[in-house]
């Protein structure tokens, strides 16, 4: 048998068993600002930590002497058929972590038989991620750019056979993301020479990484953000340009006009807000706190869960994303309701850590877990979960008023 290459060897087992373990592999690899930047959340990273932490508070319920003999993963995502109950979510310009990026997430995706979610702020041409991949592939959403831009952008994600597109309606300014402004993210995108200085020991001590980027172009503008008259939007302008085009639910009437497709509001956290979605016409919301990068001190993902269930009344399908590092948090948010889970961070250091194969063997792992939680609680498919598989905290239905 031919020996494993490189990047594979570096994430099998027994060294890497578990999302987990790829995390410390991302971090060596890369230069503290980008770590830092894939890691990190918002002001005291409240958010962030609640979101792993609050899966701990949802307890299992097993039916015990049940022979599994197979389970069936398979679900349904807007239509598409997928032989997995979750698929990967939409992580900022991905080619920072590796010159493969987006392309090489969109590849794993589709050999596993299950989606991808691309960003706008991705550094791979849309059609390029769309022509990797087997499975389905959703666009989503910034106004970055303004209208034009955006109308470009959807035009082509339809020509190019995109499944669906998330709207993302939380970010009406970039969240405060203090490594970011502590490892100087900004100046050494931005900035001049001396602007660079403070921050350069820590890139130049990754030389692998600094040779790969260096290689693949540096720090490239957004293909996908093509502004009329000036070409694609550069890395840097993307806050700015957060701040000057607020999603509102009138946006949703032409987004709808231009996409002629399937819309996810994706950064839903209350009933209200769940029920303004439908009525704006998507046909599925994400129950998402943006990974916690945003609003700090809001409440974490699996926790808003099932408020939005209850309040869009099996309308609309409803997802989850935040906080998902193992197979049984997967497994806790389907018996809560939600028809797929999207997983970001976790495919993200494998990304980070080894590329394609990082991204290949977090979908490996998280694969298994799924299969041997649903066999260990004595069920036989995803589409059997229900609530009578989980303990849910009184405090999380009183919270509720």
């Amino acid at each position: 048998m031919a020996p494993l290459p490189r990047a594979h060897r570096k994430v099998a087992s027994p060294r890497v068993v578990s999302v987990e373990d790829m995390r410390p592999l991302a971090r060596r690899r890369l230069p503290k600002a980008v770590f830092d930047y894939l890691d990190g959340g918002a002001e005291g990273e409240v958010t962030l930590r609640e979101n792993c932490r609050a899966f701990e508070d949802l307890t299992f319920r097993p039916r015990q002497a049940v022979a599994v003999a197979r389970t069936d993963l398979r679900t349904r995502a807007l239509g598409q058929d997928l032989a997995l109950p979750f698929m990967l979510a939409p992580v900022g310009y991905t080619r920072m972590m590796h010159r493969d990026g987006e392309a090489a997430a969109a590849r794993a995706a589709g050999k596993a038989g299950t989606g991808y979610c691309l960003s706008t702020i991705s550094g791979h041409p849309l059609e390029d991620v769309k022509a990797a991949t087997a499975g389905p592939v959703f666009f989503q959403l910034y106004l970055v750019g303004g209208r034009a831009a955006s109308e470009a952008v959807l035009e082509r994600a339809r020509k190019a056979g995109y499944a669906g597109l998330l709207v993302t309606i939380d970010t009406p300014v970039a969240g405060m993301r203090e490594r970011d402004h502590r490892n100087g993210m900004k100046e050494l995108i931005s900035g001049g020479l001396l602007d660079k200085v403070p921050f350069l020991p820590n890139v130049l001590s990754h030389p692998r990484w600094l040779a790969s980027f260096l290689l693949d172009g540096g720090l490239r503008p957004l293909p996908n953000v093509v502004v009329p008259g000036q070409g694609p939007l550069a890395l840097l302008d993307v806050g700015a340009a957060l701040a000057e085009t607020t999603v509102t639910w009138a946006d949703f009437t032409w987004i709808r006009d231009c996409w002629r497709g399937p819309i996810v509001a994706k950064g839903v956290l209350s009933g209200d807000d769940a029920r303004r979605a439908v009525d704006a016409g998507a046909v599925a919301v994400s129950v998402s706190n943006h990974g916690g990068r945003q609003l700090d001190s809001v409440s974490a993902s699996i926790r808003a869960l099932p408020e939005v269930v209850a309040a869009v009344g099996g309308q609309v399908e409803v997802w989850l994303d935040g906080g998902v590092r193992r197979g049984p948090d997967i497994v806790k948010a389907l018996c809560l309701g939600a028809n797929v889970v999207l997983c970001g961070r976790a495919y993200a250091y494998g990304m980070a850590a080894a590329g394609e194969a990082g991204v290949t063997r977090a979908i490996e792992i998280l694969r298994a877990d799924v299969d041997r939680t649903l066999r260990l609680l004595g069920c036989r498919s995803v589409a059997e979960l229900d609530r009578s598989y989980v303990d849910v905290p009184k405090a999380w239905e009183l919270s509720k008023g």
